[in-house]
Parts: structure tokens; C-alpha cells; sequence
């Protein structure tokens, strides 16, 4: 059964649709009323977190702490460097098997997951070393 979704809400799926990377809520503010489809911040955080109950939309955390949101289509992977902040996105995934056992053994409904290493990618590796070299 489909939810009845709020006019805010249903922009903001429509944002999303068109947007392949994630988005700050704060950008989604901005580019909402760069379209004309102004909100209050306060609503886009309230609609985000609807949306992300209901299954539609996933957030992932960078290491500086800023969220970042889009559409629940694909399970998100990367690698995120601590230094620079640069996130490369991995394709393969080691624990969809583990979803599956988990969703049975527990009857728990699995929307979506993120599996993030962090440390530092090969330039601040070589930065890093050129300091300490210094």
C-alpha cells in the first residue's frame, strides 16, 4: 500500500529523480526555491525523514558529518578519504548475501544499506609522506 505523500514531499522526490549524486537537505532548499518550489528548511528536514522511512530516500554520513541524501534505488559504496574528503564509489558488494540471511532470520524488511571504508586515498598518502620526509 502506497502512502499518501505531502506536496513538499512529492517535490522532493521529483528533486531527487534528477539529481545521480547525493544532496545536502540545505542544497535541496536552495535548488527548491531556485525552481520556484520554495519550503522551509524546517519542512524539507521533516519531509526527508518521511521519505526515508517509507523507504524512498537514503542518507549517507560523510566524515565531516554532513548528510547527504537520494532516491533508495541501489545499495551505495565507497571509499572516502579522511584527509582530502574525495569519496570513490565501489561497485562490488560483499555483503548482499549477508542482507538476504539477515531479512530472513529476523523478518526484518531491509530498504537499503552503505558499506564506507574511510582512511586516505594515494595523493594524501604521498602528501602525508612528503611532510614527514620534510
Amino acid at each position: 500500500m502506497r502512502a499518501i505523500r505531502t506536496r513538499s514531499q512529492e517535490r522532493i522526490l521529483n528533486l531527487l529523480k534528477t539529481i545521480k549524486q547525493g544532496i545536502s537537505a540545505q542544497d535541496i532548499y536552495v535548488e527548491l526555491r531556485s525552481r520556484n518550489q520554495s519550503m522551509g528548511l524546517a519542512t524539507v528536514y521533516r519531509s526527508l525523514e518521511a521519505l526515508k522511512l517509507e523507504g524512498l530516500v537514503q542518507i549517507r554520513t560523510l566524515a565531516n558529518g554532513e548528510a547527504l541524501y537520494s532516491l533508495a534505488q541501489q545499495d551505495k559504496h565507497h571509499l572516502t578519504c579522511l584527509q582530502c574528503g574525495i569519496s570513490i564509489p565501489i561497485n562490488q558488494c560483499p555483503v548482499h548475501d549477508l542482507e538476504d540471511q539477515l531479512q530472513d532470520n529476523h523478518k526484518f524488511k531491509i530498504f537499503y544499506h552503505t558499506l564506507e571504508f574511510f582512511g586516505l586515498c594515494g595523493q594524501c598518502q604521498i602528501n602525508q609522506a612528503n611532510e614527514i620526509s620534510q
